[in-house]
């Protein structure tokens, strides 16, 4: 089992290097963590931007341009566009953002001629390595929906779940969280989990076990769950917490990346490609990680 994100490289190590375009690459912290992505052998990069910039980043990053495939395309959306169209056609497998508003490339992901759809709503994972938890954590949504309804949230399960089995989770607890653990009719938060429970014991919902709902202190800590009487055997053992709405997974997942020394990475899921899109905040080991997991959900897909 994947415990840490050493343990997440060395199975990414493993695979053939996986081919991956960076739309807008002119960008020196993307750059550094596709380098680190290169030399370690996880990917074959396609870099596709302002040539001249790409060059001379590669330069400050002491790497040799001429071993870089570079498309040169100054306009970030018509980049965005040509790296969409190179994984969508199955020529690459990855597909990442670089110095690129989130909005145009995900345009460009969606559009309904060439670009990624699936049936599903796309969402941002992130999995994480807390300190304090004894393995890994995944959590959704912190990034793109912003107040999801139950069925809504019942695509983010899925696409959740379906990261989750890439890194070899074979059967993830999946924990709704809410302010509070116990139902009440005034908190939609707690309304949804029970639904979504029940979907998954008919079987609507697959390849999982969905708990909750819960606070998030007796979802990952057993001696806060015992204490309050909690008796779901995932309680204080949860692979996957499901957030209520955008604002708690933002704070949850600033929280533990700047006060609780969590290390992460993060990929669009729900399309047919992964997408790596990190924040510009984000360090350039997450970038690194997060093209690590790219490479473990691209074998699996």
């Amino acid at each position: 089992m994947i415990k840490s994100m050493q343990d997440l490289v060395k199975r990414a190590e493993l695979l053939k290097p996986k081919t991956m375009v960076v739309a807008a690459a002119n960008d020196h912290p993307v750059l550094e963590a596709v380098v680190m992505a290169k030399e370690g052998k996880l990917i074959k990069p396609i870099l596709i931007g302002d040539q001249k910039e790409i060059i001379n980043i590669l330069m400050e990053l002491h790497a040799k341009p001429s071993e870089y495939d570079i498309i040169d395309e100054k306009d970030p959306s018509l980049a965005s566009e040509k790296a969409v169209r190179l994984v969508s056609s199955g020529k690459c497998d990855i597909l990442m953002k670089g110095f690129v508003d989130t909005s145009v490339i995900l345009r460009a992901a969606l559009d309904k001629e060439f670009g990624l759809r699936t049936p599903n709503r796309i969402s941002h994972v992130s999995v994480m390595e807390i300190p304090a938890y004894h393995k890994l954590l995944m959590m959704s949504d912190g990034a793109m929906n912003i107040d999801p309804n139950v069925d809504i949230k019942q695509e983010i399960i899925e696409n959740g779940v379906e990261v989750l089995h890439a890194i070899g989770v074979k059967h993830p607890k999946v924990g709704m969280i809410a302010a509070v653990e116990k139902v009440n009719p005034k908190m939609q938060a707690t309304l949804d989990a029970v639904e979504l429970i029940e979907r998954n014991k008919n079987e609507r919902i697959k390849g999982c076990t969905i708990g909750g709902p819960f606070a998030l202190d007796n979802a990952i800590n057993q001696e806060a769950a015992l204490h309050k009487g909690i008796t779901d055997p995932m309680a204080g053992d949860v692979d996957f917490i499901v957030m209520p709405q955008i604002e708690s997974g933002n704070v949850f997942y600033k929280s533990m990346m700047f006060l609780a020394g969590a290390k992460s990475a993060s990929v669009i899921a729900g399309a047919r490609k992964p997408i790596v899109l990190t924040s510009r905040a984000d360090s350039k080991e997450s970038k690194f990680y997060s093209i690590a997991l790219a490479c473990l959900i691209a074998e699996a897909k």
